[in-house]
C-alpha cells in the first residue's frame, strides 16, 4: 500500500518530483538523486525488494531508505471518508535494533560495496479505519501513514558500521544475553542480530555456554605477500 510516508520521505531524498517513478533495468525506481544513486524507500518487507537490489547494485550506486516508528500517534475514524475522533500515542517505539527483523530477511543483499542502508528513526501518525470484515483479531485497518519528523539517520555501508551502530560492549566472547543487555534489545531480537552478523561473516561460534551458543567476532588472516626473491 502507497502511503504518504512513502511519498514524503521520497521528497525527503530528492526534492526533484521529475526524478521521482523511474524505469531504469526494467525496474520502477522510487527517485535518483544527483549523485545519480538509486532511492528505494521501503516503509514494507526488505525481503520484498531483495532480489530487486541484489541485481540494481551489480551496476549501480543504491541507497535503501527504511523507516523505524520510534514514535507513532493512533489516529483513529469511525469510517473511510469521516474526521478523526480518537487519537493516542501507541506505547510501542521502535529502536534501531527492530531492523534486524528486517536483515534476517536481507543478508543476501546487504552488506554490498553499492549499497547504503539507511535507517530512519521517525515520529508517525497512523490513520486507522474500521475494517471491511472485522474479527475478533483484527478490527481495524491502516488507511494511511504520515511523516511528522525524522529524529535520527543511521547510514550503513558495511557490516562494520552495523555492529558500531549498536555500541554493545559485549565481552570477547558472549551470548545473545550479553548482545541483548548490551544491545539494549530483547532477547529474542538479539538472537535475530546474531543470525545476521553470522551471515554477514563478522562473528562465529567458538564455543557453548549451558545451552546458550557462545560467539566471538570473526579472526581475519592476515594474507602475506610471498617477496620476491
Amino acid at each position: 500500500m502507497a502511503t504518504s510516508l512513502h511519498q514524503q520521505l521520497k521528497l525527503h531524498y530528492v526534492a526533484d518530483e521529475s526524478q521521482h517513478e523511474i524505469d531504469l533495468d526494467g525496474y520502477r525506481i522510487d527517485a535518483i538523486d544527483e549523485q545519480d544513486r538509486l532511492i528505494e524507500v521501503q516503509c514494507a518487507s526488505l525481503l520484498a525488494i531483495r532480489d530487486k537490489i541484489r541485481k540494481l547494485t551489480k551496476k549501480h550506486k543504491v541507497v535503501v531508505v527504511k523507516p523505524l516508528a520510534a514514535r507513532k500517534k493512533l489516529l483513529k475514524k469511525e469510517r473511510r471518508n469521516g474526521k478523526v475522533v480518537s487519537s493516542r500515542y501507541s506505547p510501542a517505539r521502535q529502536s534501531l535494533p527492530w531492523i534486524f527483523q528486517e536483515l534476517v530477511h536481507f543478508t543476501k543483499a546487504f552488506p554490498h560495496p553499492n549499497l547504503q542502508l539507511d535507517i530512519l528513526l521517525t515520529e508517525q501518525e497512523e490513520v486507522r479505519v474500521p475494517a471491511k470484515r472485522k474479527t475478533w483479531r483484527r478490527r481495524h485497518s491502516v488507511q494511511d501513514r504520515r511523516l511528522v519528523e525524522v529524529q535520527q539517520t543511521v547510514s550503513l555501508s558495511t557490516v562494520k558500521d552495523l555492529w558500531n551502530s549498536l555500541e554493545a560492549d559485549v565481552p570477547k566472547v558472549f551470548t545473545t544475553a550479553d548482545l541483548a543487555r548490551e544491545g539494549a534489545m530483547p532477547r529474542w531480537l538479539a538472537q535475530k542480530a546474531a543470525y545476521c552478523f553470522r551471515e554477514m561473516g563478522h562473528i562465529e561460534m567458538c564455543g557453548k555456554q549451558g545451552n546458550a551458543i557462545e560467539y566471538q567476532l570473526k579472526k581475519r588472516r592476515n594474507r602475506r605477500k610471498k617477496s620476491a626473491a
